[in-house]
């Protein structure tokens, strides 16, 4: 993953005019990356599912009839992790437009989206556990670093909009884009390719290439244009009070307006249904669409968010605040390295042990996801920490802010 704001730190520090101002500043961006350095842990907790359950996978949404309980909470913790992130990299476009002009943001955006896509094509597309390496891929699916990487490209154009046009654009967006559930098309008619990467997961054949639409970008474009039009709540030297109760007021109305949504079962997402058990009642009500994420995936997930990011900033005096905000400070170097490291250890053990579960290798229990994931912790944390170190010393490396 990726983002602006890994190197905006030392910019409002520098702009800042008093000892006041460089605090507030510094406690803004510590919140931010440790917010970030969250979902990525979130982030891996999924990765590793699914790399010991590749034999299980589940559905989208979640089926809550067949889904084991702990495997489908253990994914729902996971639906955090996009909405949040390409939020704050909406918002992190607008911190770094505070000490460049729009045209400058533009540009970054614009050359960090075409990077990011480049990324998903070859570094992030081999890392898999099942993808072969061979050249050309014989399968390639856009996933979360696509979305993230078009979502800037838009936002190059988006963000030269009055601010009102910035709110209204990406809230129609999110809003009204299920309003176009009913559309689905097919290979053979004009358009298919175009509308499978604005809004239908889809597969297309590209020169005997198969290009799975994972991510959709349509609904992500709406997430990060309203996060970058939030920014002005964050800027230098103002008040964190008044910052704080409208993060936590977006939150709990976000999440309130879910369960209403939700609970009329009319509009956002497949309607919930009564299980045979009280739990299974549950897991459908939660059951959300993520591939593209419908408006009742992203009004809890992103209201979730919002509270985090309001507690952070409350409480970035906690020592647990800059640990998660050096993860939060690397974050494509993190997700490259984490990736690398499961299809290793993937590898080895399919090595070892042979394809246990099919054509896979994979365990019958869920707690091993969980004690691998405490496993990689250390691992992943202390090479993040000396990348986010070096790209701070390092100012005069100019490729290292595209990692």
């Amino acid at each position: 993953m990726n983002s602006i704001a890994g190197q905006t730190p030392p910019i409002g520090l520098r702009a800042s005019t008093s000892p006041i101002d460089a605090a507030k500043a510094r406690t803004r961006l510590i919140a931010i990356d440790a917010l970030r350095g969250l979902v990525m842990l979130f982030m891996l907790v999924d990765h590793v599912r699914e790399t010991w359950f590749l034999h299980l996978q589940v559905t989208d949404p979640v089926d809550a009839n067949t889904t084991d309980p702990g495997l489908f909470f253990t994914r729902l913790l996971s639906t955090f992790c996009a909405p949040t992130f390409v939020a704050l990299t909406g918002l992190s476009a607008w911190l770094y437009g505070q000490s460049h002009t729009k045209g400058q943001v533009s540009e970054f955006l614009l050359k960090r989206g075409l990077f990011l896509i480049f990324l998903e094509f070859t570094v992030v597309g081999y890392a898999w556990p099942t993808q072969a390496p061979a050249f050309p891929p014989t399968a390639i699916w856009l996933q979360v670093i696509w979305a993230i990487g078009f979502s800037m490209i838009a936002l190059a154009a988006l963000l030269h909009l009055p601010r009102p046009a910035q709110f209204a654009v990406g809230l129609a967006i999110v809003c009204l884009h299920n309003l176009l559930d009913p559309v689905r098309l097919t290979a053979d008619q004009p358009g298919y390719a175009l509308w499978a990467v604005l809004h239908q997961r889809s597969l297309i054949d590209f020169g005997g290439i198969a290009v799975k639409t994972t991510y959709p970008i349509l609904p992500w474009i709406g997430v990060i244009l309203l996060g970058y039009a939030c920014g002005p709540w964050f800027a230098r030297g103002s008040d964190p009070a008044p910052r704080i109760r409208r993060l936590a007021l977006l939150g709990l109305g976000l999440i309130a307006g879910f369960v209403v949504l939700r609970w009329l079962n009319i509009y956002g997402d497949k309607p919930w249904f009564v299980a045979e058990t009280p739990l299974r009642t549950v897991m459908s009500f939660l059951a959300l669409t993520k591939y593209p994420p419908s408006l009742l995936f992203l009004m809890p997930t992103i209201g979730t968010g919002c509270l985090l990011l309001a507690l952070f900033e409350r409480f970035e005096s906690s020592k647990a605040m800059p640990t998660l905000a050096m993860l939060g400070g690397a974050p494509m170097f993190y997700y490259i390295l984490h990736l690398y490291v499961l299809k290793a250890i993937y590898n080895v053990a399919l090595l070892m042990y042979g394809p246990t579960k099919g054509t896979v290798f994979g365990v019958d229990q869920l707690r091993w996801v969980w004690i691998w994931v405490f496993i990689l912790i250390p691992v992943l944390y202390f090479p993040t920490r000396w990348f986010a170190q070096l790209k701070q010393r390092r100012k005069d490396i100019w490729w290292l802010k595209y990692l």
